[in-house]
């Protein structure tokens, strides 16, 4: 694996490396048997299941693609979250930059990862996911939560400097498998705020209403999950949006729920909630 270092303010990201051979965890979790930001425009050119974000670095679009699984394409370029095999990538591009949030297999999925990535591919992740990534993976930036990224030294070269990252924690606060256990502890996955010039997106990953999400500030587009018994339901959910008011939600990472539960919630604080189809 050819690492890569990444300044930082007051630090390095150096990619982290190792044989071990690709593993996912198998631990239950995921699949159990979804106002404006100005300025915001819907192109109507563009499928019903992609929406359009206008930033400063170019029209961000959105296309929901599965469960925790989503394409954001920007400037040509094509950035990945959590691509799985449950996902279609038909026609889509290959990924510039994918980022995975945590080791369950409804996110770190080796098959998937292959399906989008070329060899130049950078791949963002925390270190428990960077351990588990195939033998040979290049490009590959290591990221702990509170990280961020330094404008010159930008991920990707079609993005620039003006394309930042944030490693957001992402973890529970009660719910896991038996007493005294989480889902997901504290430090092992990341959520992401991903700056797009003056519009700010953030990626919750799997995570319940923390501390850390409720002090976010100036997000303009929110990706938060809300399932049960991984994550939190749409009504924590909706409590914890309104505490940090995002001007859009994107309820993703929902199956078995019903996402439409936080509108009342959300709408009243001032976020516009936008329910689309990722299953």
């Amino acid at each position: 694996m050819r690492t890569r270092a990444l300044a930082l303010p007051a630090l390095w990201l150096v990619a982290a490396c190792s044989k071990k051979p690709p593993t996912v965890s198998t631990e239950p979790h995921g699949e159990p048997a979804p106002s404006a930001v100005a300025p915001v425009s819907t192109n109507a050119a563009v499928t019903p299941a992609s929406d359009v974000i206008t930033t400063a670095l170019g029209d961000v679009k959105i296309t929901p693609l599965n469960h925790a699984t989503m394409l954001l394409t920007v400037k040509g370029a094509a950035i990945y979250v959590d691509p799985t095999t449950k996902a279609k990538y038909d026609g889509l591009p290959k990924a510039d930059v994918v980022f995975i949030t945590d080791v369950h297999q409804d996110h770190l999925d080796p098959e998937g990862l292959a399906r989008v990535a070329r060899p130049d591919t950078v791949i963002v992740g925390p270190p428990a996911v960077v351990e588990k990534l195939p033998a040979g993976s290049k490009n590959v930036i290591t990221m702990k939560n509170g990280e961020q990224t330094a404008a010159k030294a930008p991920v990707s070269p079609a993005l620039g400097p003006a394309f930042g990252i944030e490693a957001v924690p992402m973890y529970n606060l009660t719910r896991g498998p038996a007493p005294g256990k989480l889902f997901h502890d504290k430090g092992r996955g990341n959520g992401y705020v991903l700056t797009f010039g003056d519009k700010r997106f953030y990626v919750s990953g799997d995570t319940e209403c923390t501390p850390e999400m409720k002090a976010l500030t100036n997000i303009d587009v929110a990706f938060v999950c809300m399932n049960l018994p991984y994550t939190m339901p749409p009504s924590e959910a909706a409590a914890c949006v309104a505490a940090f008011k995002p001007k859009v939600l994107y309820p993703y990472h929902y199956r078995g729920q019903k996402p439409e539960e936080a509108k009342a919630t959300v709408e009243a604080a001032g976020v516009e909630l936008r329910l689309r189809e990722w299953y």
